[in-house]
């Protein structure tokens, strides 16, 4: 079924027809101009300061070669863009958030995104729940008992980065086979037996670290570091 054909859009008013994005492929939406679009939901990803939270691409759609736009979020811009770089990344706030790609004083298309919290005191919304995890001394346990994390933030250079990074290591508590991802990147996989544990690299900010055992369960950890944390 088209999205213009949907029930819920045959119930709108022509005005509001013609003024709401319509979903494109590729897990986009173009805007009612034609001209822009934005993702047509947020994902999670590393921020370069904050760590892990909610974005979505928006910008210019198929641009002429003198197009420009400016991107807005909830009113105040945050990006400039142009037929050369015609999309740029919105960090998205807690809740509600309106992202407009402003053409002109009378063109701006607006998406709507919501990235609501979910349990008291979150971050932001991709950021798990661990508080069910139990800390013994330097060790988080994850509620499934079959992997624990280091608390304290250790430092050690990261051949990957070339640099001094902050780090904690990962353990398998049995014979379990643990596929560990960081910030949704897939890292290793961890068997309690040829490999029992591996040293998690850190970005600056919110990092969610996450042991999945298949289907049966999906252990998760966060950790916070601060700016300069390994010099």
């Amino acid at each position: 079924m088209s999205v213009l054909s949907s029930p819920w859009l045959r119930r709108l008013p022509l005005a509001a027809l013609l003024a709401a994005p319509l979903l494109a492929s590729a897990g986009i939406q173009i805007g009612a101009s034609g001209k822009t679009f934005a993702s047509d939901a947020w994902a999670c990803a590393l921020h370069p300061t904050r760590g892990y939270a909610p974005r979505v691409e928006a910008g210019l759609y198929q641009p002429a070669p003198t197009a420009s736009a400016k991107v807005l979020l909830n009113g105040q811009r945050v990006a400039l863009v142009d037929a050369a770089n015609p999309s740029a990344p919105v960090w998205l706030a807690n809740g509600l958030n309106s992202v407009g790609v402003k053409l002109s004083k009378k063109a701006n298309d607006s998406f709507g995104f919501d990235a609501a919290l979910t349990w008291p005191n979150q971050p932001n919304a991709c950021i798990p729940d661990t508080g069910a995890n139990t800390v013994a001394g330097d060790l988080e346990t994850a509620v499934s008992g079959k992997s624990s994390a280091v608390v304290p933030l250790g430092c050690a250079f990261n051949p990957a980065t070339g640099r001094n990074q902050a780090f904690v290591n990962l353990f398998d508590n049995g014979t379990w086979l643990l596929n560990v991802s960081v910030n949704g990147v897939p890292l290793t996989q961890l068997n309690g037996t040829t490999r029992r544990s591996v040293p998690v690299f850190l970005a600056t900010g919110l990092n969610v670290i996450t042991a999945a055992n298949g289907q049966l369960s999906v252990d998760a950890y966060v950790r916070d570091v601060p700016a300069g944390q390994c010099p």
